[in-house]
Order: structure tokens, then C-alpha cells, then sequence
């Protein structure tokens, strides 16, 4: 992975999830697989160059694949989005939004 210094695995992983884009592109692929450009256009028009990258880093980490139908979650990749949808509802539940000035 570009950018990991770390050989620990969370660190590896959260690296590659505090990318920008790389959560939303996880989000667009939960419900199935998406064609390279159906998949930009649901990240409004992310550059094709960044979604080559952020795809490669999860493809890396083995949480995307790609199929005939298109990019989608491997198993692996459902795993984890199950994971961070409780993490999701912590948040909603526990974590208030600062107040706006």
C-alpha cells in the first residue's frame, strides 16, 4: 500500500480507509457491482485516476474485486462494511455533532 509505514494490520487498514473517497466508494459497491464509470459517476465524477487508486488499495487488501459485472466487495469487503455500519450506529447513537456558529 502507497503510504503505509506501519506493518500492523489495523494501521494498514485505516490507512487505506482514511483515504479520500476510498469509505464511499465501499458505500456505492455494498449493493452490488458497479462498471468502472457507473462507479464514478456514483462518487460525483471522483477522477478516474484517484478511483484507479483507491480501487487498487482495496483491491489490495482484498476487500474489492473485479468481476465481468463490474468492481464489487469480496467477501472480505461485505465483512468489513457490516463492521463499520455498527460503527455507524455507535456514532448516530453517541456522537453529537458540534454545534454550528
Amino acid at each position: 500500500m502507497s503510504g503505509t509505514k506501519s506493518a500492523r494490520p489495523i494501521m494498514v487498514l485505516l490507512d487505506v480507509l482514511g483515504k479520500r473517497w476510498t469509505l464511499r466508494i465501499m458505500w456505492e459497491l455494498r449493493n452490488g457491482p458497479f462498471t468502472f464509470r457507473a462507479l464514478q459517476e456514483a462518487c460525483d465524477m471522483i477522477s478516474p485516476t484517484t478511483l484507479n487508486k483507491r480501487l487498487g488499495d482495496l483491491k489490495g487488501l482484498k476487500i474489492v474485486d473485479h468481476q465481468p459485472e463490474g468492481y464489487e466487495l469480496t467477501a472480505k469487503g461485505l465483512e468489513l462494511a457490516t463492521i463499520m455500519m455498527g460503527l455507524t450506529e455507535w456514532a448516530e447513537k453517541e456522537i453529537k455533532p458540534p454545534a454550528k456558529s
